[in-house]
């Protein structure tokens, strides 16, 4: 039987991301590109929009802030001491690197939507605010996977085209830190639901909201990065199998919320969203 998990093994947990994962410096990564144009023509916009998603991280800790008025003194060590301060790393490492290959700088969205706002004032409510730390903790978990999922194609294509100074000191580094932030989520979503702490119209509630509101990594609502996710899922060869690639990025939601669903190996709207972003792409590009 597997170790109960608990508020003190979670806390544990981002402990040892802190001591252990550092933040990345800048000045650790060697900058060398051999061939820049072919690696931008691979990978350029992938890095362009997981760079502009690494640097939002200072609007999802405003966000937070809003959704989660009564935060944990976990949750707050988590996203303060750890998850921000890496995070805003990798984000400006990948910035520098697509300049490096001549593309322009990101541009992240920082301001925080007024959908949020209108949660936000909900989350006031305890109950409400129990919902909403469920939904962060499933938006994590979803995030971070397909991060994982996305910088080891990275890293694989990186070495093949025989950039090891990328893959090594830029990719590799940054994937390190990214499982220990998705078994933060992980975690603890999963002491949430199994302590009962969620009433069943909670759990319902919570099933809704998720079915209604759920967007891809980067995506934010807006369908030009909904169309810029369908190009990073193609260029990684994602769309080569979607059910595989959604039953990685949905498993932990479909435990917690869809259990009574016997069968279910993912939600379908994960998949949903991963079509409606590839067709998206087809029909407009990335840009």
């Amino acid at each position: 039987m597997s170790e109960p998990i608990t508020t003190q093994r979670i806390l544990e947990h981002v402990q040892r991301l802190g001591e252990q994962h550092p933040p990345l410096a800048l000045a650790s990564v060697d900058r060398e590109v051999h061939d820049p144009a072919a690696v931008a023509a691979r990978y350029g916009h992938v890095i362009d929009y997981l760079a502009r998603v690494e640097l939002e991280v200072d609007r999802n800790v405003l966000e937070l802030l809003v959704l989660l008025p009564d935060v944990s003194e976990v949750d707050r060590m988590f996203y303060a001491d750890v998850w921000q301060p890496q995070e805003i790393q990798h984000g400006l490492i990948l910035d520098r690197l697509q300049q490096d290959l001549g593309r322009p700088a990101a541009t992240p969205e920082l301001e925080v939507s007024a959908k949020m706002k209108v949660m936000g004032a909900l989350a006031h409510f305890s109950a409400i605010q129990d919902i909403a730390r469920l939904l962060y903790y499933l938006t994590g978990a979803s995030t971070e996977r397909q991060a994982v999922l996305a910088y080891n194609i990275i890293h694989d294509g990186m070495t093949g085209l025989g950039e090891t100074a990328i893959a090594e000191t830029i990719i590799a580094p940054i994937r390190r830190q990214e499982p220990g932030h998705f078994a933060f989520y992980r975690m603890s979503a999963t002491q949430l639901v199994q302590s009962g702490a969620l009433r069943p119209w909670q759990l319902y509630l919570a099933r809704v909201l998720r079915e209604r509101t759920y967007n891809l990594v980067g995506v934010n609502g807006h369908d030009r990065y909904r169309a810029q996710m369908g190009g990073v899922v193609t260029a990684l060869g994602f769309d080569a199998d979607l059910d595989r690639y959604a039953r990685e990025v949905g498993r932990i939601e479909a435990q917690l919320l869809w259990a009574h669903e016997r069968g279910m190996a993912f939600p379908p709207y994960v998949l949903a969203a991963l079509r409606e972003s590839i067709d998206l792409y087809r029909e407009r590009g990335f840009d």
